[in-house]
């Protein structure tokens, strides 16, 4: 299902986005892809098959992918072969034999293979990695492209099937709900549908010598599966023996778990950072201490399901919405797990940000600094800040209208500050957050209102 058929306001004029300049065509949404991908580990191969489904916004001549490092072989629209499509840098221009009118709903197919690599850029190598036994995808911001050619946008969401085939012995996981497995000779083909919409950088594709177990919960608890080598299972066990409860203080604090399922790929390889994807986080062997900094990425992941992934932000300039309350989701779990309260951590958060430079504005860093510490910190001051100003009862009800209203939609700031204000008649949400979040000097550590 498109965001079109939830009811979700779209924000088509947030591309092209000065974020990740190329990306993304507002002429099309896109409202399923369906990826049928033979990958050879040994040798890094990837043979693909994207079936779009689409609809145009505008009267569509050319229809406009992104596909970095990989070549399309051949091209269908509507059943019929395209004859005329070319590459040019990290876009698939696909001419149409006749023109798609506006309004009107298109299946466009795309063979395509290579040797998928990460894309090298602002933020160093994002997209496809080679693990040392496996495949790992971390995309956001911009690395869907290195793996499938699709509309690369977080407001452009779609419903997903992935048919992934590779070699024996080794676990494919990706986004939704696993529907099939079966073998034949050294081969494995895994099935998985992520039936809510979901934006292109988190779409994910993990390989590995992988064993499952779930976490245990009551019946009608979210399931939570935990993909992992069997040498680390015990590891694992430990060191997400927290997972549950995490899941149940969330789900008290921000409103019902947004998907059908929620699982944790723990890779062999140390990771420099946990990663998000829709219903599922990636983390390195070296997050599963028991220590804060650790847990605080595993609650850290599992918040952003709420804020990144079911609400994901129309433009990449609101980041603060998906970073600023996944690091306040850190410090309310830290108070919820008896290790140091909400305000400590705003307060120490505050500390270190007056220590720093005062030159960015978190509400609209820039593309270089979209992922500076600070876009964290102090978007989770703003969120500490406006529970103050609201009073806890006001803000986490807010939290649960916030959520609910915008499940699996885009947001902007705008909206954000407009249902606080409807919630709270007379709070002036934006001027409140306007020092946070849109003026670069660091505001007084927050107070209570009187």
């Amino acid at each position: 299902m498109s965001e079109h058929q939830h009811g979700k306001k779209s924000h088509p004029a947030s591309i092209p986005d000065p974020y990740t300049p190329g990306h993304g065509s507002p002429d099309y949404t896109v409202r399923h892809y369906e990826l049928e991908l033979d990958i050879r580990l040994a040798s890094n191969r990837l043979q693909g098959v994207a079936v779009i489904r689409g609809r145009a916004t505008t009267r569509l001549n050319q229809i406009m992918l992104d596909l970095a490092g990989l070549k399309a072989g051949k091209v269908q629209l509507n059943g019929s072969r395209v004859s005329k499509f070319s590459q040019r840098g990290d876009k698939l221009v696909i001419n149409a034999p006749h023109p798609v009118g506006k309004g009107e709903d298109f299946l466009l197919e795309v063979r395509y293979d290579g040797n998928p690599r990460p894309r090298r850029g602002t933020w160093g190598e994002v997209g496809w990695e080679e693990l040392r036994d496996g495949v790992l995808v971390a995309g956001q911001p911009d690395g869907a492209p290195s793996w499938f050619p699709c509309n690369d946008h977080p407001s452009q969401k779609a419903s997903y099937r992935f048919t992934v085939t590779t070699d024996a012995d080794y676990r494919v996981v990706c986004n939704g709900r696993l529907v099939e497995h079966r073998r034949k000779s050294s081969r494995e083909t895994w099935v998985y549908e992520q039936k809510a919409p979901m934006a292109s950088y988190l779409a994910t594709l993990q390989i590995g010598r992988y064993t499952s177990f779930g976490i245990p919960g009551s019946l009608a608890a979210v399931p939570i599966n935990v993909a992992v080598h069997p040498a680390l299972r015990l590891e694992a066990e430990r060191g997400l023996e927290q997972q549950r409860r995490m899941m149940e203080v969330f789900e008290d604090l921000f409103g019902p778990y947004p998907f059908g399922e929620y699982g944790v790929v723990v890779t062999e390889d140390e990771l420099e950072i946990p990663l998000e994807a829709q219903g599922l986080s990636i983390i390195g062997r070296n997050h599963l201490e028991l220590e804060w900094e650790a847990q605080r990425l595993v609650a850290h992941e599992l918040s952003h399901q709420w804020f990144g992934n079911s609400l994901t932000v129309a433009s990449w300039k609101d980041i603060w919405l998906h970073e600023g309350f996944a690091c306040y989701a850190e410090w309310l779990w830290s108070e919820a797990s008896a290790t140091l309260s909400t305000r400590l951590r705003a307060l120490a958060a505050w500390r270190k940000l007056a220590d720093s430079p005062q030159d960015l504005v978190v509400g609209e860093p820039g593309p270089e600094d979209m992922f500076d510490d600070r876009v964290y910190k102090r978007g989770a001051l703003a969120v500490h800040a406006l529970r103050l100003a609201m009073g806890s009862e006001a803000f986490f009800a807010f939290l649960h209208t916030w959520t609910r209203a915008h499940r699996h939609g885009s947001v902007t700031s705008a909206d954000f500050f407009a249902l606080a204000d409807t919630l709270v008649p007379g709070l002036g949400a934006a001027a409140l957050l306007r020092p946070w979040l849109y003026e670069k000097r660091l505001p007084p550590f927050p107070a209570p209102r009187p």
